[in-house]
């Protein structure tokens, strides 16, 4: 549970999604025994609907890990959709690109390493959907770099916005993640005033914030 709702809604909503199968539920199963994060099934849910409205045909993800989202991502869109995700870490690139190679899907996912700072400098492609799913501390310039490369009408999903509660009240916040839950608040105070953009948080998973670019 991650202080953001009662225990008994989570469960809730989680008893009405179908479960995974195939390589998901594998991959599932290994983010739970080797502790690596990935979405939790309600935020999965809504990404499905989300790009099934919006039928992207090019994606940019910003934290690969296992490839998860990148797999669900490429199941909900047409095949012409292509993403493109960025990861620092050297196993997850190696375990993401294993992973993804077990799918119809590895044609259409590019995997580039490198801290994401800089590999967004050095892309030129546009891109009609966003996802931030990586260093919760570096959203603002993130999304501040992304903008640039995102088509009009596109959309930003920036995930864990909410870090445990701890963004909504001084209560939850513990010491050691002061710094983040501070640049947090400010990202999510950003990306609601920024003239151009439209963005609604979302008190589901971790918390989730969608930005529409209206420009």
């Amino acid at each position: 549970m991650n202080q953001i709702n009662e225990e008994y809604i989570e469960d809730y909503i989680r008893s009405l999604l179908p479960s995974s199968n195939g390589i998901l539920k594998d991959l599932e199963k290994y983010a739970l025994d080797y502790h690596v994060p990935i979405v939790q099934p309600e935020v999965a849910q809504l990404l499905k609907v989300l790009l099934k409205i919006k039928k992207p045909n090019s994606i940019l993800e910003i934290g690969t890990a296992i490839g998860y989202s990148a797999i669900i991502m490429a199941e909900n869109t047409s095949p012409n959709c292509k993403i493109t995700s960025i990861e620092r870490r050297r196993d997850m690139v190696e375990k993401a690109i294993e992973n993804i190679g077990k799918t119809p899907f590895k044609d259409r996912i590019t995997i580039l390493e490198g801290e994401a700072e800089e590999v967004l400098l050095n892309l030129n492609d546009k891109y009609d959907f966003i996802f931030l799913d990586a260093a919760k501390g570096q959203y603002m310039e993130f999304f501040n770099r992304c903008i640039n490369l995102l088509d009009r009408d596109g959309i930003i999903v920036s995930d864990n916005v909410l870090y445990k509660g701890m963004v909504a009240t001084d209560k939850l916040v513990v010491r050691r993640k002061k710094t983040i839950v501070k640049r947090l608040r400010k990202y999510l105070q950003y990306i609601n005033e920024i003239q151009g953009y439209t963005s609604c948080v979302i008190p589901i998973g971790d918390g989730l914030a969608i930005t529409y670019k209206e420009e």
